[in-house]
């Protein structure tokens, strides 16, 4: 993982956000904080949505996404896709005809290998200039009312750049993240969603088998009233946006097949335990991941700030 000091780039003049949600809109928040950033044009699916971001003053001008929104992207510095996953092969194909010839293209995605490979099969000679990313923030509330102009300060951005990148949108890309506040490092794609299938697509999925499980049972609503700060703390992840977890999960299918085969016979070992009866190999393994919690929440800078 390569980290990157602050680079020589100059401020953004417009900047093309697709997706005005919490992240689209905290970024949008971030660089006006920041002084970086002259226009900020939002598109999505909702006029509801762009109202209430204008009403917010999180963007200076909106477009719906059936409208002729892409002739923004001719004259903007960058377009930053910020939708779920599975809208970016349609989104990105819009946009080929319409970039201007320096416009950097960049995302928010939880996955790489399907966004590399979608605006790959898209963007044509445009594909120097899109540089992948993906920001380690968020909260359990969504939408462009939970955008706050913090939430990168001190979290991190993973931008995951191929030997083809453009080297001088590469740089843009991380100012710009560093404008809003991040720690700005670089992965290779595919492990880049090898590790986040195991730290944040399993988790997830875990969270929201788990609560659907319990409120499918005929006493949910007694299990729910009695749920205390362990259910609490278990079960937060659960409440993010289903439509965009429902697509991560299913763009990195491979790796968290893996994730779950393992996760799978780590249930079987504790379940033999319990059979067993076997106190001491309960406790030992217990102790172990308590250890393992509790070296990592000491180093971990991003504590009690959410998860993306």
């Amino acid at each position: 993982m390569i980290h990157h000091p602050a680079p020589e780039a100059s401020p953004i003049g417009t900047i093309v956000v697709v997706g005005v949600g919490l992240i689209g809109g905290s970024c949008a928040l971030a660089l006006k904080r920041a002084g970086t950033v002259t226009t900020i044009v939002g598109v999505g699916r909702s006029q509801t949505n762009l109202d209430e971001a204008l009403r917010l003053g999180v963007i200076d001008r909106g477009k719906t996404i059936d409208e002729a929104w892409t002739h923004e992207a001719h004259d903007a510095d960058i377009v930053l896709i910020a939708t779920p996953v599975a809208q970016y092969g349609p989104l990105l194909a819009l946009l080929r005809k319409a970039l201007g010839d320096a416009t950097i293209v960049t995302d928010a995605g939880s996955t790489k290998q399907d966004v590399i490979g979608a605006a790959r099969s898209t963007l044509g000679d445009a594909f120097t200039r899109f540089v992948p990313g993906h920001p380690i923030a968020g909260a359990s509330l969504s939408g462009v009312g939970a955008a706050r102009a913090s939430l990168f300060d001190g979290r991190n951005v993973i931008l995951t750049p191929l030997p083809e990148t453009d080297a001088r949108s590469h740089a843009r890309v991380v100012k710009m993240w560093q404008d809003c506040g991040a720690r700005v490092t670089t992965l290779d794609p595919a492990e880049h969603d090898r590790i986040f299938a195991a730290i944040s697509h399993l988790p997830h999925l875990l969270a929201f088998s788990y609560v659907a499980e319990l409120a499918s049972r005929p006493q949910a609503a007694a299990l729910f009233d009695r749920a205390g700060s362990g259910f609490r703390d278990f079960s937060r992840i659960a409440g993010g946006s289903p439509e965009m977890w429902r697509d991560i999960t299913l763009a990195n299918r491979p790796a968290l097949q893996e994730e779950l085969a393992a996760y799978r016979r780590a249930l079987d070992r504790l379940s033999h335990l319990l059979d067993t009866g076997n106190g001491a190999a309960l406790e030992r393994v217990f102790a172990q991941a308590r250890a393992a919690r509790r070296k990592w929440e000491a180093t971990d800078t991003d504590a009690a700030t959410g998860d993306e």
